[in-house]
């Protein structure tokens, strides 16, 4: 018969096992782990008083507990491995959008060299019964007016003839809608061409020609 610790002292082990592994943070190693507290557990039957045992119920519990935590921790190294591989999915998936242009909000005006005219877009809130776009310079400037007339509600593309433009800087536009007397609210796009694709914190970017490294949520059409 072998007695040479309590039950006491047998489940404050225990207990410290537990706590010192009770977070995923903490257990590098969950196999190593349920491991290491099995072997306490035997150690602690071995030597627990006879005439006071463990209770069995109490065993189970932290039995239990441990395999809890053991779970946890491999459903969050599983979650994980999925996270990155839908990440690498979505770079993948991405790269299709090279060379694509893309409307993201903002209001500059990209003149292609060659053809020296500039597309442009926005979205009206409603439908409006007289709608003009206004050309600007970097320094805020009227260079020139477009004249759309009645556009319903949505989005709407319009191209600008810049080869009298000889201001320098990328120009931006404004758009005035109106329904009646009542002014429309409305969004001013930029077109940009998708250059090179990547991954950021899990979140798929484009990098754009002229705007730099967007979040692709950001994107609101694919032209």
């Amino acid at each position: 018969m072998v007695a040479s610790t309590s039950s006491t002292s047998g489940s404050s082990a225990v207990l410290n096992l537990q706590s010192s592994s009770g977070t995923a943070k903490e257990i590098t190693d969950a196999d190593a782990a349920q491991d290491r507290f099995l072997k306490l557990l035997v150690a602690q039957l071995a030597n627990q008083d006879p005439m006071n045992p463990m209770d069995n119920a109490q065993m189970t519990s932290q039995i239990a507990q441990i395999n809890t935590v053991t779970s946890i921790q491999q459903l969050n190294a599983t979650v994980k491995g999925l996270a990155e591989q839908f990440s690498t999915l979505q770079v993948m998936q991405g790269s299709a959008l090279v060379g694509r242009t893309v409307l993201t909000e903002g209001n500059t005006l990209a003149i292609d060299a060659d053809t020296r005219q500039a597309n442009g877009s926005f979205e009206l809130a409603g439908d409006a019964t007289d709608v003009t776009v206004q050309v600007l310079t970097p320094g805020g400037q009227t260079v020139d007016t477009i004249k759309l007339g009645a556009q319903a509600g949505g989005r709407h593309d319009f191209t600008w003839d810049a080869s009298s433009y000889a201001g320098s800087g990328t120009p931006t536009f404004t758009v005035v809608a109106k329904a009646g007397t009542e002014s429309v609210a409305s969004t001013a796009y930029t077109r940009d061409k998708v250059v090179s694709v990547g991954a950021d914190s899990g979140a798929l970017k484009l990098n754009l020609e002229k705007a730099g490294s967007v979040e692709y949520a950001k994107v609101k059409a694919i032209l």
